[in-house]
C-alpha cells in the first residue's frame, strides 16, 4: 500500500472536514471578543448619547416621535428596517443604543463564526479584536448607520464565499453568502456591489473557483437587497439613473479625488471632514493606518508560503475594492465609510501578527511578544482617546439640539409643527426632530418644499425658521417674531398656529 506524505497546517489556519461543525470548545475566544466589543461600547459610549443628524434622518423613517425627515438619493432603507422593533414603541435614545450595541456584538460573533475551518480560532479572536478595538468601530457599534453593518456583512459573506469553495457538499455557506449579500445591499447598495466585485471576478474568471450555485446566491442576495432601493427610486426619485446622478451630485461628483489625506485628518476624530481641512493629527495617532497595509502584505506572504493564500488574498482584494471608492472618487471623507476595508484587513493582519509571536524563539520569542505587547497597548491607548474625545464632541452637539428644540417649546413650537433654516450649528434635520416636529429645506441636498409652501403651512401650524445670532431670514419670514435661542442662534415664529404653554 502506498503512503502519502502528511503536510501540517499552517499555525494560522485549518481546514474543514467534510461536514464539519465548530465545536463548543472552539467557540469561547470569538464569543469573548464580541461580548467585550458590546460592553466596551456601553462603557466607552454613553448609551444616553442622543442621536446625530444621520441618524435622525433614519430614526424618524419609523418613528412615533416625529415625522420622517426627507431621505435623500444616496441613502437606503435597512437603518430604518434593523431599528424599528425598537422606535416603533419606544423613543428611548438609551435603549435604542443597548439594543445597537446587542445586535452589533452579535454580528461580530456571527461574521467570524463564518470563518470556521479557515482560520484556527487565535487568528479569528484576533482579527475581531483588532477590528473591535478601533475607535470609529466602537463608537459606529451602538450608532443607528450602515456602516458597520456593511462591513459585517461583507466579513461574513468572504467567509461563506471561501468554505463554500472548499466544501460543495454543504448548503449552510451558499445560504450565508445570499444572506451577506442582501444585508449589504440593504445597508448600501452601492457598498455591496464593489465589496462583491472581486468575488464576482473570482467566480466568473478563476475555473477552479466557478461554482454556479454559489454565484446565483451573490446576485440573488444583492438584488433582493438592492430591490428595494431600485423599486424606490422609480418611485420617488426620477428613476435608477437619476437615483444614481442624484446621489453622485449630493457626494460631490463622483470622479477622480485623493481623498487619502482627507481620511488621515479624520482619523483625528473628525466624523465627517467636510470641506476637509486643517492640520493632520498626531503622527501617533495615524501610526496604525500606514502599519494596516503593510502587516496585511506581510500577512499575505505567510499565507503564500503556507499555500493557503486564498484565505488571505480574497478579503484584501475585496478590502482593496470595498476602499477605492472612498479614497479616489470623493472629494471628502469620513473614517465610518472605511470600516468594511478595516474589518477585512483585520484577517491579513492577525495571521501576521500570530506568525510573529508564535514563529520566533527562545529570546527572540520574548522579544517578540514584549514588543507587539507594547505595539497593542499603545494602540489601544490612542484609540480610547480619540473616542472619547468624540463621544464628547458629539455629546455637546446633540445636547445643544436638545435645548433649541426646548426653547422652541417654550415659545410654542409643538407638534404638529415645523422647522426650517440654514445654521450649521442648528441644523433643523436633528433639531426638527428632538422638537417632535417636522423638517423641510428649499435648498441645499435635503430641498424638499419652496417658500410659497412654508408660507401656507404657516397658517395652520407652528413653523420656525433658525438662523445665525443676528442673520437675516427669507424674504417670506422677515415679519414674523424673533427669539433668541441657545448657542446663538435666533428663530423667527410664524404668527400663526402658536401654541403657547399656557393656551
Amino acid at each position: 500500500m502506498t503512503g502519502t506524505q502528511y503536510v501540517a497546517p499552517p499555525r494560522f489556519a485549518r481546514r474543514p472536514r467534510a461536514g464539519a461543525r465548530w465545536r463548543w470548545g472552539d467557540r469561547p475566544w470569538p464569543a469573548a471578543v464580541a461580548v467585550a466589543f458590546t460592553v466596551a461600547q456601553l462603557v466607552l459610549v454613553r448609551p444616553t448619547l442622543g442621536l446625530g443628524w444621520d441618524e435622525t434622518v433614519y430614526v424618524s423613517q419609523v418613528s412615533g416621535h416625529a415625522p420622517a425627515a426627507f431621505f435623500s438619493a444616496p441613502r437606503a432603507r435597512g437603518v430604518p428596517l434593523l431599528v424599528a422593533p425598537i422606535t416603533l414603541w419606544s423613543s428611548s435614545t438609551t435603549l435604542l443604543r443597548v439594543y445597537l450595541a446587542l445586535l452589533s456584538g452579535l454580528g461580530l460573533y456571527l461574521a467570524l463564526r463564518a470563518w470556521r475551518g479557515l482560520f484556527r480560532v487565535r487568528v479569528l479572536a484576533s482579527a475581531g479584536a483588532l477590528f473591535a478595538s478601533l475607535w470609529v468601530t466602537l463608537f459606529y457599534g451602538p450608532q443607528a448607520m450602515p456602516n458597520l453593518w456593511v462591513a459585517l456583512a461583507a466579513l461574513a459573506a468572504v467567509g461563506c464565499f471561501l468554505r463554500a469553495q472548499e466544501d460543495r457538499t454543504r448548503w449552510a455557506p451558499v445560504a450565508g453568502l445570499a444572506a451577506s449579500a442582501a444585508l449589504m445591499a440593504l445597508m448600501r447598495p452601492t457598498d455591496a456591489a464593489w465589496v462583491s466585485l472581486p468575488l464576482l471576478v473570482a467566480l466568473l474568471a478563476v475555473r477552479r473557483w466557478r461554482y454556479r450555485r454559489l454565484l446565483l446566491a451573490l446576485v440573488a442576495g444583492l438584488v433582493a437587497g438592492a430591490g428595494e432601493w431600485v423599486v424606490e427610486a422609480y418611485v420617488s426619485y426620477g428613476g435608477l439613473a437619476q437615483r444614481l446622478s442624484d446621489a453622485s451630485r449630493i457626494e460631490g461628483g463622483l470622479g477622480w479625488h485623493n481623498a487619502v489625506g482627507d481620511q488621515l485628518r479624520s482619523l483625528g476624530g473628525r466624523t465627517l471632514c467636510r470641506p476637509c481641512t486643517g492640520a493632520m493629527p498626531h503622527t501617533a495617532v495615524t501610526l496604525w493606518w500606514f502599519a494596516l497595509p503593510l502587516l496585511a502584505v506581510a500577512g499575505l506572504l505567510v499565507a503564500v508560503r503556507a499555500r493557503r493564500a486564498a484565505p488571505v488574498v480574497l478579503p484584501g482584494a475585496c478590502a482593496v475594492s470595498a476602499a477605492v471608492p472612498y479614497l479616489f472618487m470623493i472629494g471628502y471623507a469620513a473614517p465610518r465609510f472605511l470600516l468594511p476595508a478595516y474589518a477585512l484587513l483585520s484577517l491579513p493582519v492577525a495571521v501576521a501578527l500570530v506568525h510573529l509571536v508564535t514563529a520566533a524563539h527562545g529570546r527572540a520569542r520574548v522579544l517578540v511578544v514584549t514588543a507587539v505587547a507594547i505595539g497593542l497597548l499603545g494602540h489601544l491607548a490612542i484609540q480610547a482617546v480619540v473616542l472619547g474625545r468624540v463621544v464628547d464632541r458629539a455629546g455637546t452637539s446633540h445636547e445643544r439640539w436638545a435645548r433649541i428644540a426646548e426653547d422652541l417649546h417654550r415659545e410654542g413650537v409643538r407638534p404638529p409643527c415645523l422647522i426650517t433654516g440654514s445654521v450649521a450649528s442648528a441644523p433643523p434635520i436633528p433639531i426638527a426632530f428632538y422638537a417632535g416636529c417636522a423638517s423641510a429645506d428649499t435648498g441645499g441636498h435635503n430641498a424638499n418644499t419652496t417658500a410659497a409652501a412654508l408660507s401656507r403651512t404657516a397658517r395652520s401650524e407652528p413653523v420656525a425658521v433658525l438662523t445665525a445670532d443676528g442673520g437675516r431670514p427669507p424674504s417670506y419670514a422677515r415679519t414674523w417674531h424673533p427669539v433668541h435661542l441657545t448657542g446663538r442662534v435666533d428663530a423667527y415664529l410664524a404668527p400663526g398656529g402658536l401654541t403657547r404653554p399656557d393656551a
